[in-house]
C-alpha cells in the first residue's frame, strides 16, 4: 500500500548529553510503529529517559543485508518507521544508507531530522578553516589505509577523520609518518560528554600528550591543510 505520508524518519540522537536531543525527534519516536535502532541495550537508556514506549528492533552492520527487506515491506504496509544509532546521526559512518536506498527505490517518503553529529562540532571546536573540509569517516584498518593517508597529507582543505579508542595512537603514529610532526591538527574527544576535551597542536605534541593518558571515548580529528 503506497502512500505520500512519510513512512521513514531519520532521527539522530544525543552524542553526548541526553538533553541534545530535539524536541522533534522525542515527539516523532513517540509516534512510530517502530524503531531501528543499532544497540537496543544502549537505546533503551534514551528511550527510558525520556518515557518512550515505541516498540524497538535492532538494525545494525551485521544483519542489515538480511533485515531490510523485512522493514521495507512494513513500511509499504502503511507502518512508520524511525531509525536511530548509538549516537548521532544515522548513515554517518553507522548503520542506515542501505535502508534509505531501498525506501526510495521502494517509493517510500523519507525525511532526515536535523540534529547532532559529532564531526561539526569538532570542526568548529579545532580552529581551523572550516570554509571548505573534507569527511574520511573512519580509515580503513589495512587495505587502502597508506593510500588513504597520502591521499589526506596532500589535501589542500580541512580532513575530518574517526577514530576509536583503541586505535587513536597507532592513527596518531600513522599520521606522524605521513604527515610529518609539524602539521597542526585537532583531537577531540567525549565531545558533550562531562570530560569533554580537544587538543590542539602538531601531531608530534598530540601523539605525545595522548600516548600519556588513560584513553576513552571517540575521537574525532581534524587536520590542517597542506601548505604546498
Amino acid at each position: 500500500m503506497m502512500t505520500n505520508e512519510i513512512k521513514l524518519y531519520v532521527v539522530p540522537t544525543p552524542i553526548g548529553n541526553l538533553d541534545d536531543i530535539t524536541i522533534r525527534a522525542i515527539d516523532r519516536l513517540k509516534n512510530s510503529d517502530l524503531i531501528l535502532s543499532e544497540d537496543i541495550r544502549h537505546a533503551k537508556k534514551l528511550l527510558s529517559h525520556y518515557k518512550i514506549s515505541t516498540k524497538i528492533k535492532s538494525y545494525h552492520l551485521n544483519n542489515e543485508h538480511k533485515k531490510v527487506k523485512e522493514y521495507v515491506e512494513l513500511m509499504l504496509h502503511g507502518k512508520t518507521i524511525s531509525l536511530i544509532t548509538d549516537a548521532g546521526t544515522p548513515c554517518i559512518s553507522d548503520p542506515g544508507f542501505l535502508l534509505v536506498r531501498e525506501a526510495i527505490k521502494n517509493g517510500i517518503k523519507i525525511t532526515c531530522l536535523p540534529g547532532p553529529t559529532a564531526l561539526i562540532p569538532a570542526l568548529v571546536l579545532s580552529g581551523l578553516s572550516s570554509e571548505n573540509f573534507i569527511f574520511e569517516g573512519f580509515l580503513p584498518k589495512k587495505k587502502g589505509r597508506k593510500t588513504k593517508l597520502k591521499e589526506i597529507s596532500d589535501n589542500t582543505i580541512t580532513t575530518i577523520i574517526y577514530e576509536s579508542p583503541y586505535r587513536i595512537i597507532k592513527t596518531l603514529s600513522d599520521l606522524l609518518e605521513f604527515l610529518g610532526a609539524d602539521r597542526e591538527i585537532s583531537v577531540s574527544r567525549e565531545i558533550s560528554k562531562i570530560y569533554e576535551e580537544t587538543f590542539r597542536g602538531s601531531v608530534n605534541d598530540a601523539l605525545n600528550y595522548f600516548s600519556d593518558k588513560k584513553i576513552k571515548g571517540e575521537f574525532v580529528i581534524c587536520i590542517d591543510k597542506s601548505k604546498g
